[in-house]
């Protein structure tokens, strides 16, 4: 079981809140008050003062820290840490799943651009880190590779990793996906070339000439930059409107 014995109100509101929402089995202490007998691991803040028995664990965290800390204690549950494995399902909007000694502690699905900061974010702390990106999706594919090139990555082969969704289940493919794709062996890569087709060109052409009502379509030159991902739409554009492209 875990128990929350911190005296930091923030954190303790966060920890608590954490657990909850995952419902998880917990309990709450004072600092320096006996522990239950079937304590597994202790939630405290580093400067907490805790009796701690042989056989109990302790996670010290501070305020913002709580979802590292609730994670660490239940992989503790598990019976050990587990490799944090990240999934990518790549696109305009990837969907991204956190595995940690194969059970999900997190899902997301959020901008192209917002997704190798975000991934960076969930691995900060872990030891020994992989993420895994799936290979449809060319253009976006490649650029989540080669701009992870600080975090070990491979290349899975995603075929089939897009499950069947009933009713209500709207929306959470790309999700899904990136679950099946963290669970796959792929490929270990440093980067990732890609040349666009002449079709993709013309569709990045295209989202130019859309994302500007109409005003402008950028050159073969500057789409290429955005598919490479040198570029966005909207930052190829404004270089058009300079003069640049």
């Amino acid at each position: 079981m875990i128990v929350v014995a911190t005296g930091d109100f923030e954190l303790y509101h966060e920890v608590v809140g954490e657990l909850r929402d995952r419902g998880a089995t917990f309990t709450t202490v004072e600092p320096g008050e006996p522990l239950p007998d079937r304590t597994t691991v202790v939630v405290t803040a580093p400067d907490d003062e805790v009796d701690l028995p042989p056989d109990v664990d302790r996670v010290t965290a501070t305020a913002g820290e709580a979802r590292r800390a609730v994670e660490e204690s239940m992989a503790i549950l598990r019976g050990g840490e587990g490799r944090t494995v990240v999934g990518i399902d790549p696109g305009t909007r990837p969907g991204i799943a956190v595995l940690v000694g194969g059970t999900i502690v997190a899902a997301f699905q959020v901008p192209l651009a917002d997704a190798v900061d975000l991934v960076r974010g969930e691995v900060a702390d872990a030891a020994d880190p992989l993420v895994r990106v799936g290979d449809g999706a060319r253009l976006q594919s490649a650029q989540l590779v080669n701009e992870l090139s600080d975090v070990p990555v491979e290349l899975v082969d995603e075929t089939g990793t897009t499950p069947y969704l009933g009713t209500g289940a709207r929306g959470m493919g790309d999700v899904l996906a990136a679950v099946n794709i963290a669970r796959l062996t792929g490929e270990r890569v440093d980067g990732r070339e890609v040349e666009p087709t002449p079709g993709e060109l013309q569709s990045i052409k295209d989202r130019s000439r859309r994302r500007s009502d109409g005003e402008v379509t950028i050159d073969e030159r500057l789409a290429r930059r955005v598919a490479t991902g040198e570029l966005t739409v909207d930052e190829a554009v404004d270089e058009h409107r300079n003069g640049d492209g």
